[in-house]
């Protein structure tokens, strides 16, 4: 099981709910996780937030869709075994997503399932720096988004 921490960086919207997230982030995690509990924190936020946190982690001056902070436990302490597995946090910027479903065309839903699809991958260490990663993370979310019963998002 997946447990998500849904935050409101801004007043909250209809899209996503927690539930949404969590069946989309269950649906993200991959077989070696699988059998595993597992955690994770998704902040939505307004452009000036993400803005500011692409600059300062990134050194990108915009907001973007989602961004997602790996957690990896400190040098020294072990994973308990009664807790669930933190996977990190993702930063997902409403406007964003909103003009980016607008502008492809798709649905406000379709396009935050995929969102945090996206953003759980990245937390496992999936990229797309270079053409064979963007590849097999591209496949990869595409096969989650259908499983969900959505359009290929590519």
């Amino acid at each position: 099981m997946t447990e998500v921490e849904l935050q409101w960086g801004i007043t909250p919207l209809k899209l996503p709910t927690e539930q949404q997230c969590q069946t989309w982030a269950e649906a993200a995690i991959q077989v070696d996780l699988k059998t595993q509990d597992t955690a994770l924190t998704i902040r939505v936020v307004n452009a000036a937030e993400s803005r500011q946190l692409n600059h300062d982690y990134r050194a990108k001056d915009y907001a973007t869709n989602v961004l997602s902070f790996e957690f990896e436990l400190p040098p020294g302490l072990v994973q308990p075994d009664d807790e669930p597995i933190y996977l990190g946090d993702l930063v997902i910027c409403a406007s964003v997503v909103i003009e980016e479903a607008m502008t492809q065309e798709k649905t406000l839903e379709e396009h935050w399932a995929h969102m945090v699809i996206h953003g759980v991958l990245h937390l496992q260490g999936f990229d797309h720096i270079d053409e064979a990663q963007a590849e097999q993370m591209e496949a990869l979310e595409t096969q989650i988004m259908q499983q969900l019963g959505y359009d290929d998002p590519y």
